[in-house]
């Protein structure tokens, strides 16, 4: 425990430290220096000392339960209660362990530590126990077998443990450090420095750690950088144990005399850890050698001498000769002291081999809640079973016969037949591909623990992902029952996925999914549920037109980014676009993770999100962050509408005016008082009616009625009362005082009882339905409507897929909801709720009296598909300028968004849930005509500042290393100017790709690429190929794999602490190249497709000069920059690394170079000059030579740049 000098003289035997080493020569049985009359009357046995039967104990008063004699004549060193279990573990000073079960102490386990070294301190752990001898720290499980065994420096002399948590430790012992070990890893983390001669005891509070010290010292550290915060010298000479509890510090000691070495001190020094001081000592009679706190109803202490006499007296009252008892050891010293963790049980270890166990109670147990201790089987003897003749099943190959004949048994099968057939490995987790690092051949991940350890599934359900296949299964309702999820889901339903070939998405053919002219969005980017909610949010016009006018500062405003995203929808005619940009600002919200909205890719893949609810969750958190984001009108902020400076000065938002509903919240305690708050809310919730268990069948519910209920909601809750001062029940009502332009609706459906609901209602409409049509004379069918620009090649509107509209009561299978509402407040009636036929108007009465029409335009389903993991997509009737804008024709439709899948749907389709496999999430119904008071011209706030000087977010870079001239005003590019562009890139996610049996490679899911380096360079002019950007873009997301080879990025370029490069946010350099862009400038550059699809900007095809298309054949292959360089140019570029500037550079030179080919002989001489490029490049392999280096023509204009 400690190293003291001059200690009792009865220890004068032993070495001056009680952790000495004694003589190794000693008999195991017997200490030959002991009295051997002491130990006469004393019976010893294998399984410990001889006590009495019946033990009488007096409640309350602790006396002696039980001892045992572990190894008789070694000391013991160490003694703890188990925290888990009921058991006592003790070490000795050979090095030996033993166990002993409950207050009887019956022998559990014995085992052998450490060979020579004693055992100093004992921890038990969840899964083991933990031993500390002088220079090293053994694990083994409760029945001996080792888990780890950690030997400390050479020269450590450790002497105390201190578990910090669950997983982490602290070892300290006469030597100048304090080592934290990580029990996961068994290595160390970090390493303290102390004061010499080192800490022997360690205890822990929630403020601080504290440690003992043999100088006498006790110092308080901080818990997470372990300085010294405080310090106490509580003894002279040295310090033989200490305890915390609450906020009570007694320690006790020895202190100096002199020539006459140490003395044992009977004051224990007591301190307030509140106010940092010594309170009065407590005078004690006997010699403390140790001492802990036991607080049971009063923070007693226990104090115990090394003779074995025990005194229990409170830290701060008089020590009482009354509370003194005696541990009977025949003579023999006290050497280690625990106490239980319930504080029923006291162990004493003396230096003849004893542990006594001393208790309060009889059934004493040591823990509160312990867990069941495992015993050893006993050992069973194999016997013969009895044989039952009568009966006629009894195998008779349970009697054992001899083998006395030669012929082969039938159990001996063919070495063919019983070939091992190793059961193929399952697929590695996709978490693990993604987040392996890879060093040489060998890939290292984190283990996701999604599967138990080396078990996998008995049996593995093959899963064909070949989703064309569902075309066999048929319509009919025969063979439903086996895999009632495959017939249910349409086609153009089912979660679409892109097939990536050689070229990547090159020769992907997204016409075959979608034949209009509006743009889809692409699914394979984390957190692409929402692709349907922005479609939703882009066929709003007012949302349309807000967020393009909307710009701001802000590096992460997910209205920007939608601006954006929706610029390149108006833009596409039908190729899809990604939303990547806006949900890498979305990654970056806090609230979105709060909300938990930000999924890992494996929820993703394995369909384990629950995408209704997530879905409503966004729908929320999206509309009130654009609400928040275009309210802060400052500056660029505004929304540049012609009510903008009306916006500005009232705080409020066009998001506020759309869907902003004012609401009044009352709440009416029982004593009579009336609380009323107003607020504003964007969204309602639908809530069902509570139904009786008992009751089997729903009641008849109008969608009407339960929506009304849902927006004007009552119900009672507990809540403060100002009034009565306590929790009251109270009535909670909410009434709206206004309608909003467009409602907006969670449905809420997010278990088997709400689909239910939805279900039985639809039959009731359906089956009304059916009664009105059979009373009704039929009449004449219609012809369908011509087919238009906007239908799929060969289908009629009227004849979808999976459905049929012969007549008007099938419409309206598993329809509830209406496809128009008529709303209206008055001050007597309040919010009134009609259904309303869709094509008729209001009676001008009507529209006085303040009532409004409300046709639904969206309705968003979730697909429960158990093969897929089921997707979201979107109904959305698309308005007359959006057909107006992308076909030219005036009309409104309904159509199907499924990421890039769109197709044209009748309107009934919209509206039908068959809640078994379409389960509706969110709904919109507007109000007619509600656009006219909006003002929808879009003026583009983006402008030629963009392109200015501006600050790097660098620390680090200086004009002396600016690599490029920004451009002068006078220089501002006009239409038709010509820019070299070039990008390089870094790996935000390795390619997920799988090898197919012929050897062909199948790529799942392409890597994520994110933009590092932009550079554009001057086309024309002067300076002519001088950059004016080269921007490194500053990113928040892990790199995987920067591509130095290729990008010329290395680690820490892209870092704003210690980056020396021009850094900027991508939203900086994303607004240059928009301005660009807009303003009509034609971009000439290599392989510029790929470089515009990973920063997310969609170029129009006349803007855009590829140098990889001027110089390539038909059904040849694309050749590389360098390789066209070096044969047209005579440049050898890219050697070692790229460099963005040198590439866009000689991208232009090449653009010039083409352009005197063709002026020089026209598109003849052009094709001579590309089948002589192509006869050399199949000679050379399509590989530059490395003696030939370039002549430097194409950096002539090189110094000028670096002499900034």
């Amino acid at each position: 425990m400690m190293n003291f000098e001059g200690l009792d003289p009865g220890m004068g035997e032993y070495s001056p430290t009680l952790h000495g080493t004694l003589d190794t020569g000693l008999e195991p049985s017997m200490d030959p220096r002991l009295n051997p009359s002491l130990l006469q009357g004393v019976e010893l046995d294998p399984e410990g000392l001889a006590v009495p039967e019946s033990v009488h104990l007096l409640e309350g008063m602790f006396s002696e339960l039980h001892s045992v004699a572990a190894e008789v004549g070694v000391p013991v060193t160490a003694t703890h209660f188990d925290l888990q279990e009921e058991t006592l573990w003790m070490g000795n000073h050979r090095g030996h362990a033993s166990s002993f079960f409950g207050p009887t102490m019956g022998r559990y386990s014995s085992f052998q530590v450490h060979a020579t070294d004693d055992i100093r301190h004992i921890q038990s752990l969840e899964t083991g126990v933990l031993f500390l001898s002088k220079s090293n720290l053994k694990c083994c499980t409760r029945g001996g077998l080792v888990m780890f065994d950690y030997p400390t420096e050479e020269g450590a002399d450790m002497h105390s443990l201190l578990m910090t948590d669950n997983n982490t430790l602290l070892m300290g012992g006469l030597q100048n450090y304090v080592v934290e070990l990580d029990l996961n890893t068994v290595q160390e983390t970090q390493k303290f420095t102390v004061d010499v001669p080192g800490v022997a005891i360690m205890r822990q509070s929630n403020r601080f750690f504290f440690c003992g010290h043999t100088s006498g010292k006790v110092t308080l550290r901080d818990l997470r950088t372990f300085k010294t915060e405080h310090d106490f010298d509580a003894f002279s000479g040295s310090l033989s144990d200490f305890d915390v509890h609450g906020n009570l510090l007694a320690a006790c000691g020895f202190s100096s005399r002199g020539l006459n070495g140490l003395a044992c001190d009977r004051f224990l020094m007591v301190y307030d850890l509140r106010m940092m001081r010594a309170v009065t000592p407590l005078q004690v009679h006997v010699d403390p050698l140790f001492l802990r706190f036991i607080p049971t109803y009063t923070s007693r202490l226990a104090i115990i001498s090394q003779t074995g006499q025990c005194q229990f007296c409170e830290p701060t009252g008089l020590a009482n000769v009354a509370d003194i008892f005696h541990v009977n050891t025949v003579g023999q010293l006290l050497m280690s002291f625990d106490v239980s963790s319930s504080k029923q049980a006291l162990a004493f270890g003396d230096s003849g081999g004893c542990v006594h166990l001393w208790s309060d109670a009889p059934e004493v147990s040591f823990n509160d809640y312990s867990r069941e201790t495992e015993f050893a089987l006993p050992c069973l003897v194999d016997t013969l079973p009895q044989l039952d003749w009568s009966h006629d099943l009894l195998p008779l190959s349970l009697i054992p016969m001899p083998l006395t004949t030669t012929e082969p048994l039938l159990s001996d099968w063919a070495s063919a037949m019983a070939t091992p057939s190793p059961r193929r490995a399952p697929p590695v987790d996709p978490e693990i591909l993604r987040t392996m690092k890879t060093v040489g051949f060998i890939g290292y991940a984190a283990n996701p623990r999604t599967r138990p350890r080396n078990q996998v599934p008995y049996k593995i359900k093959e899963v064909e992902l070949d989703y064309d296949n569902y075309n066999q299964v048929p319509e009919s309702p025969i063979g439903r029952d086996e895999e009632p999820h495959l017939y249910m889901v349409p086609k153009k339903y089912r979660k679409v996925t892109i097939k990536y070939s050689k070229l990547g998405l090159e020769d992907f053919d997204f016409k075959h999914y979608n034949r209009t002219l509006f743009a889809g969005l692409e699914p394979h980017i984390p957190n692409a549920y929402c692709n349907c909610m922005i479609q939703v949010l882009y066929f709003l016009e007012p949302i349309r037109c807000l967020v393009q006018n909307h710009l701001c500062q802000k590096e992460f405003c997910l209205a920007c980014e939608l601006g954006f995203l929706f610029h390149m929808l108006d833009l596409s005619r039908g190729d899809p676009c990604q939303a990547s940009n806006f949900l890498r600002a979305f990654r970056t919200i806090p609230e979105a993770s709060a909300l938990g909205l930000i999924l890992a890719d494996s929820d993703e893949q394995t369909g384990k999100a629950r995408l209704g609810r997530l879905i409503q969750s966004w729908n929320r958190f999206i509309l009130t962050q654009l609400h928040q984001e275009t309210q802060e009108q400052e500056g660029p902020q505004a929304y540049r509408g012609a009510s903008s400076s009306a916006l500005g000065s009232s705080g409020e938002s066009v998001i506020g005016r759309l869907f902003g509903c004012e609401v009044e919240n009352s709440s009416l305690c029982r004593c009579g008082k009336e609380t009323v708050r107003s607020s504003l809310t964007l969204l309602f919730t639908m809530h069902y009616p509570e139904h009786n268990s008992h009751d089997k069948t729903f009641k008849e519910y109008d969608f009407a009625e339960i929506l009304k209920k849902s927006i004007c909601l009552e119900q009672s809750t507990q809540a403060w009362c100002e009034n009565c001062e306590k929790y009251q029940p109270t009535v909670q009502t909410r009434n709206i005082r206004c309608l909003p332009d467009v409602l907006v609706i969670n449905c809420e459906v997010n278990s088997a009882k709400e689909a239910e609901f939805w279900r039985v209602q639809a039959e009731y409409a359906f089956n009304k339905a059916m009664q009105k049509e059979a009373m009704e004379p039929p009449k004449p069918k219609e012809p369908p409507p011509m087919p238009t620009e906007w239908c799929l090649d060969g289908e009629e509107a009227c004849n979808m897929d999976g459905f049929t509209f012969d007549t008007k009561a099938e419409d309206l299978r598993h329809v509830w909801i209406p496809l128009t509402l008529k709303m209206s407040i008055s001050k007597s009636q309040g919010l009134e709720i009609s259904n309303w036929p869709e094509g008729e108007e209001l009676s001008s009465a009507e529209e006085a009296d303040g009532a409004s029409l409300y046709d639904l335009v969206v309705t968003v389903p979730h697909l429960l598909d158990a093969r897929t993991g089921g997707n979201l997509v979107a109904h959305i009737k698309v308005g007359e300028t959006y057909h107006q804008r992308k076909e030219g024709v005036t009309h409104q439709q309904w159509y199907l968004f499924n990421d890039f899948l769109i197709e044209p749907i009748d309107k009934t389709e919209a509206a039908q849930f068959d809640v078994n496999w379409k389960v509706p999430a969110i709904m919109y119904y507007a109000k007619r005509n509600y656009h006219s008071k909006y003002d929808l011209r879009i003026k583009n706030p983006i402008e030629a500042s963009v392109l200015l000087t501006e600050a790097s977010l660098a620390r680090k870079q200086r004009k002396s290393h600016a690599t490029f001239i920004p451009l002068m005003v006078s220089e501002m590019p006009q239409a038709g100017d010509l820019v070299g562009l070039d990008a390089e890139f870094v790996t935000l996610n390795q390619e997920e790709a799988e090898l197919r049996s012929d050897g062909t490679k199948s790529t799942i899911k392409p890597s994520q690429m994110s933009v590092a380096r932009i550079t554009c360079v001057r086309g024309q002019g002067p300076n002519e190929g001088v950059p004016f950007i080269d921007d490194y873009i500053s990113t928040q997301e892990q790199v995987v794999d920067y591509l130095t080879q290729y990008s010329g990025i290395k680690p820490g370029d892209l870092d704003a602490k210690i980056s020396s490069k021009h850094l900027t946010t991508l939203k900086s350099t994303y607004l240059k190249l928009r301005f660009l862009i807009d303003t009509g400038v034609r971009f000439v550059g290599h392989g510029l497709q790929k470089d515009f699809r990973v920063i997310n900007l969609l170029v129009l095809k006349d803007q855009v000069i590829d140098t990889v298309y001027l110089f390539h054949m038909p059904r040849k292959r694309m050749i590389s920059l360098r390789f066209l360089a070096w044969y047209f140019l005579d440049l050898s570029i890219q050697g070692e690394t790229h460099d963005s500037i040198e590439d866009a550079r000689t991208a232009l030179q090449l653009y010039r170079k083409y352009l005197e080919l063709s002026r020089g002989g026209g598109a003849d001489e052009v094709r001579k000059v590309l089948k002589g490029l192509y006869e050399k490049g199949r000679k050379m392999d399509w590989k530059v030579p490395e003696s030939d280096t370039g002549d430097g023509q194409g950096s002539a204009v090189f110094p000028s740049v670096m002499g900034l």
